[in-house]
């Protein structure tokens, strides 16, 4: 993820002769102060949205870093407005910031349950933020603040995007030498300058308020479909030549060469542990999950223990309350989240206490009786309004067409599932399903494998199992028969149109390969693809389209979207099925399979572009025992399969008299 010396040789040929120019002046930005309004508006959000929006200083204003570091300390979790969420007074709360050139935009935003008091959360984080204004921000906060900040200019490292994006700042807004000089500035930050800033920004008379106002858009209806098929006659094509260097650069498919080389081991607890060393920031990132299913895991009579329990992670642990867990955290300048997926990021000097840390939250959470009302009645709020959203309606009428009545995953947490909840029940739901057996942990960054492995096993390895491990693979499901709905959403002028089946397509079947090669060709391939090429090219009848395959252990489906005027959905569903038809009965062309192989294999680098691509991929691989080197192998198959046997793996797996039609917004006409 570095530039090498002799890649900054060939930029400075390609671009170093291109002649100084001196640019036009820029216009000015003379703006006015901000007048405060009240904007109020209907959401299809399953809960209520407040919002007291300020103006920042930009960019390239001389107290950038100082806005900054106030953005920072009002979103702690540490802080007031947060404060609102353990105490029940809000979903969700914190501060937002996003900064531009010449000004910014910073904002406290607050969420509420469907049906409750936007005017009374607003009132207590007006509050909060006229206490701050006043009496000034707490100074540790400041202190806080000012390391992440700092350690965030390592982080931006781990990144391509990041790293551009660092430089990109540091040199066109600050007007520094390097991002690594940004550290100063933050340094220089006092709490006084912060005090000072926030006096001037956060001043009533200056506000925009908004509030988002959650509406039920209505139930799924059903539909008698699209009708039948219609032809199409294609347009004729002409032939494009490529340049010789683009014709070269195309048939050019080699293997991409990668420089990961995991260490991988198992615990004697069952736990497995993944070290890959980055050196290219002074960070690590430990990103870890416990495979879990709660569908066949909650209790009957329990859906909802799961979202719960998950809610709970919030409150520290039993030897730090919630407040000094983060202060923990801050000390060190790292992020932590846990839960069954979890992770940490801290600067490398810090790794073994990051670690610490991690583990007293996932080992022994606090999981106070007093948060778990609060949390029990949060679920169960935002519940009553997701239950309601298009979303959630499109999302739900699929899974019911596509499963058998009574599959585990129909199981559906309600508002009275989780009111009837009780602690123990939430508790015993944590001894149960957290376990090491079913845990994987990856490390990467500048840390060796012996270390990240004796720093890991210190703090997991004591970790036991009780009882045997169990079965979490959901049941293999027959073909779906067709089906239709529709689900209104008056927010919306155009459908979302979803085409799904079941395929009987696992992990460990060979044809995936040939049919990932295929769906790139016939959907996935963005304008190269048949899809929208005929679909939108050539008949303007969507704004998008495409396809996918969702692949499982021992179910996986098929998608078709399309985004479209209600008026012309009939005709674009015809020609998917016309398309993928072909793709049935006819090879697909030399140069398609060409183009498709290409894309494919030359995305797999950028898989790792970032530690967290790395990580994820890492962690996604083991966790459905694939091997560590999956993007090797699947390169090597990708270029392996031929246009024959393409056709055939469509014609084996895909039905597509068989979909499942789901309409989110009008109705198809």
């Amino acid at each position: 993820m570095s530039i090498r010396r002799p890649r900054l040789g060939e930029i400075k040929t390609l671009f170093g002769a291109i002649p100084r120019k001196t640019l036009p002046a820029r216009p000015g930005c003379a703006f006015q102060p901000v007048s405060a309004v009240t904007l109020r508006y209907p959401t299809d959000y399953p809960v209520g949205v407040a919002v007291l929006a300020y103006r920042l200083p930009g960019l390239k204003a001389r107290d950038y870093a100082a806005a900054d570091i106030l953005a920072r300390v009002l979103g702690s979790q540490r802080g007031d407005l947060y404060a609102l969420v353990p105490a029940g007074k809000a979903l969700f709360a914190g501060f937002q910031s996003q900064f531009l050139p010449r000004a910014g935009i910073g904002y406290a935003v607050g969420a509420f349950p469907k049906g409750g008091d936007a005017e009374a959360l607003l009132a207590q984080m007006r509050a909060i933020l006229a206490r701050y204004a006043a009496d000034g921000v707490p100074a540790d906060l400041v202190d806080a603040a000012k390391r992440k900040a700092i350690a965030q200019l390592a982080f931006q490292k781990n990144s391509i995007t990041g790293l551009a994006n660092a430089w990109t700042n540091a040199l066109a807004f600050q007007d520094l030498d390097s991002p690594e000089d940004m550290a100063a500035v933050y340094a220089a930050v006092t709490p006084a300058e912060v005090d000072r800033l926030a006096r001037g920004v956060l001043q009533p008379a200056h506000v925009i308020t908004a509030i988002l106002t959650p509406e039920p858009s209505g139930k799924p209806i059903a539909g008698k479909g699209f009708g039948g098929a219609e032809s199409f006659a294609a347009a004729p094509e002409k032939p494009v030549a490529l340049p010789a260097w683009a014709n070269a650069a195309l048939n050019r498919l080699e293997l991409p060469k990668s420089t990961l080389q995991p260490y991988s081991t198992t615990l004697r607890n069952g736990l497995r542990l993944i070290v890959q060393p980055e050196g290219i920031s002074d960070t690590v990132t430990v990103l870890g999950s416990v495979r879990t299913q709660a569908d066949l895991q909650q209790p009957k009579g329990q859906d909802g223990v799961g979202e719960v329990l998950s809610g709970l992670f919030d409150f520290g642990t039993t030897t730090l309350d919630r407040l000094a867990f983060r202060k923990a955290l801050d000390d060190i300048a790292a992020s932590e989240n846990a839960g069954y997926s979890f992770a940490i990021a801290a600067p490398s000097a810090h790794f073994a206490r990051a670690v610490q840390l991690l583990a007293d939250n996932e080992l022994h959470p606090a999981l106070p009786e007093a948060a778990f009302k609060i949390v029990r009645q949060q679920t169960a709020q935002a519940l009553a309004g997701q239950m309601q959203t298009p979303d959630y309606l499109f999302a739900r009428a699929i899974n019911q067409a596509l499963l058998p009545p009574n599959d585990p995953a129909l199981r559906e947490a309600t508002p009275a599932s989780v009111l009837k909840l009780s602690y123990s029940d939430v508790r015993n739901y944590y001894a149960q399903t957290f376990r090491p057996d079913l845990t994987t942990i990856v490390v990467i960054g500048n840390v060796t494998p012996v270390v990240a492995e004796r720093v890991i096993a210190a703090r997991f390895g004591t970790w036991q199992a009780d009882g045997p491990k169990p079965d979490l693979n959901l049941p293999a499901v027959p073909p779906n028969p067709p089906a239709q709905q529709v689900v209104p959403d008056k927010t919306s002028v155009q459908d979302t149109v979803a085409l799904v089946q079941n395929t009987p397509l696992t992990l460990r079947d060979p044809a995936r390969y040939a049919l990932t090669v295929g769906n790139q060709v016939l959907g996935q391939g963005g304008f190269a693809s048949r899809l929208w090429r005929d679909l939108r090219v050539k008949t303007g009848l969507v704004y998008e389209v495409n396809s996918s395959f969702d692949i499982g252990r021992t179910r996986s489906t098929y998608r078709v979207t399309l985004g479209c005027d209600a008026d012309k959905a009939r005709k674009a569903r015809a020609i998917v099925v016309r398309d993928i038809e072909q793709m049935q009965q006819q090879p697909i062309s030399a140069l398609e399979l060409k183009r498709a192989q290409g894309m494919l294999i030359r995305r797999i680098p950028l898989g790792e572009s970032s530690v967290n691509a790395i990580g994820g991929a890492l962690l996604y691989y083991a966790q459905h025992d694939l091997p560590l080197d999956q993007a090797r192998i699947a390169a090597q198959q990708y270029l392996q399969v031929t246009a024959p046997e393409i056709r055939t793996a469509f014609a084996r797996y895909i039905r597509p008299k068989d979909f499942v039609e789901v309409v989110k917004g009008p109705a198809p006409r």
